[in-house]
Formats: C-alpha cells, structure tokens, sequence
C-alpha cells in the first residue's frame, strides 16, 4: 500500500516526538489499532450526568431546582477556569485580560439571564413543600461562588460593610476570614447564633478557602490589574470589563436572587425564613453590602448608590409582571 506523502511526514515527526519523550511508537499506535471509536456519549459521560439528579421528594418541581443548581455549578467552575487563567499569567496583558473578562461576563449574564427558572419556573406550593425536605442545605453553601470572590479581590474588600473600615490588607488571612459579609447571613436572628447551614459549610470549606486566600494574597484579579503598566490600566475596554464583571457578580446575580425569593419567601407582608435560616433580606441586597472586587475603578457617588437603581428597576419590573 503507497504512504502518501503528507502520512508519511506525519509519521517522521510522530517518530521523531516519540524518540524525544523516550517512548515507543509502536506500543501507541498499538493503542490506536485496538482502541474503539470515541462516542458523543461517553466523552460527555451522559449516563452519569443525567443519573445526578437525585430528588428527595415526590414534587415534580424539584427536579427543576435540583438540575438548575448543577447548571450554576458547572458553569462556576468554568469562571474558576477564567480566573486561574489570569491570575496564573506571569506576563499578562490588557488584552488577554479582556479576553478572559469577557467570557466570565457572558458567563455571567448567562447564569443572570437563565435565572427565570427559578423565578418563574416553579410553582411557589411545591417548592414551599419540598424544600422543608432540603434542611439544612442551602445555596448560601456555593463554596464555588465563595472561590470565584477569593480569586477576584482580596479578603479585606469583602469584609462585612460596617467593619470594612476597621480591616487592611495588614490584617492576617484568618482575621480578616473572620469578618468576611457572608457569614453574618448565616446568623440566626433570634439567638445570634451560627445556624446548622454556616456551621456545616464553615467545617467543610474553611481550609480550603484560607489556603486559597494565602495562595492569591498578592494575586487576585484585583492584584494582577494593579500589577499591569500604567498604559495597560488606562484601557478604557478593561475598564469597562472590568466593572462589567463587578455588576454582574456583585449586583445583578444577588439581584436575581431577590427576585426568586420575594417571590417565593415573601407574600401578603408575611416573610418565610429561607432554606437553611439565612437572613435573605439582609444578605442578599447589594446595597447593604456594598460588595465591590475593583472599589477603585468607581466613584465614591457610584460606590454610594451601589445597586439601588438596578433594585428599583427590578422591583418595578416585578410589580408591572405582577
């Protein structure tokens, strides 16, 4: 049988990366004869992916929430994916950095926009009846969404708003870990003490999350945009990326969030406690938190404001829905 020449060089330079890594090509292409065809299926490991959504009731709806909560999963990792890909650029450039900022912002908007599941996808008795079921598991426990802030600022731009002052980068890792904002929504109102959902969570993630945190002191989004020429950070385009992302993590996500528990937590002035006790309505608005991964791209007024027009927008919108 004639070797086409283009098979022939294929192999020649097969042969020579073979030579050079020590390796016998014979024994690969061995593999290559026996192996069988790659499968759509398999590759995606379909049967596995679709066995995962386990329920642990008879509603029907709880299918909805349970798959819809892989899907955010799964694309957090991919924004994780986005992160470390910057913060592991030891020569990066304005360019790259848009470029990897703008898939986490469709990412984003994605997860934002897909949020209607949720909103609008289930009916309000089921969940209200499933969900008792789900104790004390919450989303508060996204450890995901809690890495995608360690990689983006430092600790002490997500401290707790009314302490922020108090707290500097000179501040070590655990005290400043101590006071981050998310913890106070996992205070119960009552007691003033931790509730089962923040104990669990704190147990399982809190060495991970300070190695992380150590890992990235000097080297979060926040740290490697700083780090670049002084030409580099005028870029008006990853500016505006920049802040772009800001809102979507920071205001919009929380927004959507809102939403789907006013409507499901909030009817005739009566407030339902949400899954796992956390205090929903002082943990979730952004204004109140004032969370912010770059506070220096914004305007001590922008900063002020932080989300109330987009909360008046929603709001609006719910009330014109309704």
């Amino acid at each position: 049988m004639e070797i086409k020449p283009e098979i022939a060089d294929r192999i020649s330079k097969l042969q020579e990366k073979f030579k050079n890594s020590g390796q016998d090509m014979g024994s690969y292409l061995d593999g290559l004869l026996y192996d069988r065809y790659l499968s759509y299926w398999d590759y995606v490991s379909l049967d596995t992916l679709l066995s995962l959504q386990k329920t642990n009731t008879h509603f029907p709806d709880e299918t909805i929430f349970i798959t819809y909560h892989q899907i955010t999963e799964l694309y957090f990792k991919l924004i994780i994916h986005e992160q470390k890909q910057i913060i592991e650029n030891e020569s990066l450039t304005a360019s790259f950095f848009i470029e990897k900022l703008s898939r986490l912002n469709r990412y984003f908007r994605i997860l934002i926009d897909s949020f209607d599941v949720m909103i609008k996808g289930m009916e309000r008795e089921q969940f209200l009846k499933f969900r008792m079921a789900l104790l004390p598991a919450s989303g508060f426990q996204s450890a995901q969404f809690r890495m995608i802030e360690l990689y983006a600022t430092p600790l002490e731009h997500i401290v707790l708003h009314g302490n922020r002052k108090n707290f500097s980068q000179e501040n070590s890792i655990e005290e400043l870990y101590e006071q981050v904002y998310w913890k106070r929504g996992g205070i119960d109102l009552k007691t003033g003490e931790k509730t089962l959902t923040l104990k669990q969570f704190e147990k399982r993630y809190t060495p991970r999350f300070l190695r992380i945190a150590k890992e990235v002191k000097n080297s979060t989004m926040f740290h490697k945009y700083e780090q670049l020429e002084p030409e580099e950070k005028q870029d008006k385009k990853l500016i505006q990326a920049m802040k772009e992302f800001d809102v979507n993590v920071n205001i919009n996500w929380l927004l959507m969030h809102m939403g789907a528990a006013h409507r499901y937590l909030s009817r005739d002035k009566e407030t339902i406690a949400a899954t796992g006790g956390t205090n929903w309505k002082k943990f979730l608005p952004p204004g109140f938190q004032k969370i912010s991964f770059f506070p220096n791209l914004w305007s001590e007024e922008e900063f002020n404001d932080w989300g109330k027009q987009w909360v008046n927008h929603m709001f609006n919108s719910e009330n014109r829905n309704n």
